[in-house]
């Protein structure tokens, strides 16, 4: 019976198209694309279940701690694999500002890891991110920042106001290296301290024994919240950390460590009850989607665009984007936001000898101190972004890629190397000097916020005339500067623009004044 069913589903709209249709090519091509997609859906819907389409709650939870270095990401990333082998459709997201946990989260789980920030962007916009993104998963995996009440201003941008926000239920990480039953009172107050979210249950890091975890065990049963397994302690699941959080190299194998914790963690943590524990109370099953590869492109992985209040977009805007080992760190939001003024493109400053045919140029940020020998090496491609700029190209760099732009980079044992002095500046990363926080710009009228993180700095002030003024998360100034060179713009500052596509529009809008107003008139000709 359900074989049958199974083909009528899959022949009835291509025979009912073919006997409709007032063409039969108009009928035959309908039929072709009809059978083959149906086809693939049931594809889809067999090959990992034996012919059974499996059917779970949705499930969503936050992961979260007392404080940093407590194995978030590492029980995130675990998870997601994890969950993803099960044959789940897995959605990724990142309280706060941070785009290198989101680049493991899309490692593991096969989607774009999204971020969710209270801070720079609006509580409705995160609720529609949020929900856009969740849609079509069947599990979502939050990966808190910090401690759980943790933020820019006391709650401001937490773990915990983003769990009441999106009313995600919690599941805490506790590193219980040192700590048996004295974890019971941590977590009660995690628990009780703000009403607004639900800790549901909790996972502990650096348990090696039995006797140990039932120690645990006991101290959640007191404080009302459900233990749901542990991770041993292993050297081997470690991934090395470098500037923010977690480390990008060559030289870690990130894909073996998030299979082997993949492993590892269901032996030890009851997955099944942490998905009962946490499934959205709205009398709705889910049906799985089940794949057999990974759905990571360059696009959103089937899902469209959520809305943006400017709509411009133009088929010849040509829109290109540095990405490659130097220059990687993005918002997945910002990027899809970008879609909507034109087509993307990508090149590698590294790799690639000359920049596209392009008519907005992004360069974010990355380690490109850690590439700027083979980055100066590469002079045909500096030749070529010297050009577009000098020529009156639009482009805008952040952080790495202002560093990029200036005359030279001066790595931390004091080798110079020549960049494309674009901008007239020069970064070192000598006396490393930590700058760290929030953002708020004024600019032309316009408000837009992001997140400074960088331990190189300018080597002698950049003389301008200031362009906006920039204040931390308690609206006090900071020397943080945006800097203008014809139509190149750059900051320190990771901007995020997805709340805020007027900033694209603005800097669309200023080049095409610009050249507008550098066009000679029949009168300046005579």
């Amino acid at each position: 019976m359900k074989q049958s069913l199974v083909w009528i589903f899959v022949w009835f709209p291509p025979v009912w198209a073919f006997r409709r249709s007032p063409g039969r090519i108009v009928a035959w091509r309908c039929l072709s694309y009809t059978l083959l997609s149906n086809a693939f859906e049931v594809f889809r819907t067999f090959q990992l279940t034996d012919g059974l389409k499996m059917s779970v709650p949705k499930s969503s939870f936050l992961i979260s701690a007392p404080s940093s270095n407590s194995g978030k990401t590492t029980l995130t990333l675990g998870l997601l694999r994890a969950l993803r082998d099960r044959g789940l459709g897995v959605q990724a997201f990142k309280c706060g500002p941070d785009y290198i946990d989101t680049i493991h989260h899309t490692t593991a789980a096969g989607w774009p890891g999204l971020n969710l920030d209270t801070f720079m962007a609006s509580e409705a916009h995160m609720r529609e991110v949020y929900a856009h993104y969740a849609s079509r998963a069947d599990v979502c995996v939050t990966e808190g920042v910090m401690g759980l009440f943790d933020g820019a201003d006391k709650m401001k941008g937490s773990s915990a106001e983003i769990a009441a926000l999106l009313d995600i239920p919690v599941v805490l990480v506790i590193n219980a290296q040192s700590m048996a039953y004295s974890a019971a009172p941590l977590i009660y107050g995690l628990k009780n301290f703000y009403p607004g979210i639900r800790v549901v249950g909790a996972i502990f890091n650096f348990v090696n024994t039995e006797s140990h975890y039932r120690f645990l065990q006991d101290a959640c049963a007191d404080a009302g919240v459900e233990a749901l397994g542990y991770l041993p302690k292993n050297e081997a699941l470690h991934i090395p950390s470098r500037h923010l959080g977690l480390h990008i190299s060559a030289e870690t194998d990130y894909e073996e460590i998030i299979q082997r914790l993949a492993e590892i963690i269901p032996r030890t943590v009851n997955l099944e009850r942490l998905l009962e524990i946490t499934a959205v109370n709205d009398g709705v099953e889910n049906e799985v989607s089940v794949w057999g590869g990974s759905s990571v492109g360059d696009d959103n992985s089937g899902f469209s665009n959520p809305s943006t209040s400017i709509n411009t977009k133009s088929p010849n805007c040509r829109i290109t984007i540095a990405r490659d080992e130097a220059f990687s760190f993005l918002y997945h939001q910002n990027i899809e936001c970008l879609r909507a003024f034109g087509e993307i493109q990508w090149f590698s400053p590294l790799h690639d000898k000359t920049l596209p045919e392009t008519d907005l140029l992004y360069l974010p940020g990355g380690y490109p101190e850690l590439f700027a020998n083979q980055l100066a090496e590469n002079q045909s491609m500096i030749a070529s972004i010297r050009q577009y700029c000098e020529n009156g190209g639009l482009a805008y760099a952040e952080c790495g890629g202002l560093m990029y732009l200036g005359r030279e980079l001066v790595d931390s044992k004091g080798n110079a190397f020549d960049m494309a002095g674009v901008l007239d500046l020069s970064t070192t990363m000598q006396h490393p000097k930590m700058t760290l926080g929030y953002r708020v710009m004024h600019w032309d009228g316009l408000e837009i916020k992001g997140h400074e993180f960088h331990y190189s700095s300018l080597k002698e002030p950049f003389v301008q005339v200031p362009l906006a003024q920039m204040a931390n998360a308690r609206g006090i100034s900071v020397d943080t500067q945006f800097f203008r060179v014809q139509n190149t713009f750059a900051s320190y500052t990771h901007f995020y623009w997805a709340d805020k596509p007027e900033f694209i529009q603005h800097l669309i809008n200023i080049t095409i004044k610009r050249a507008e107003s550098q066009v000679p008139t029949a009168d300046s000709t005579l």
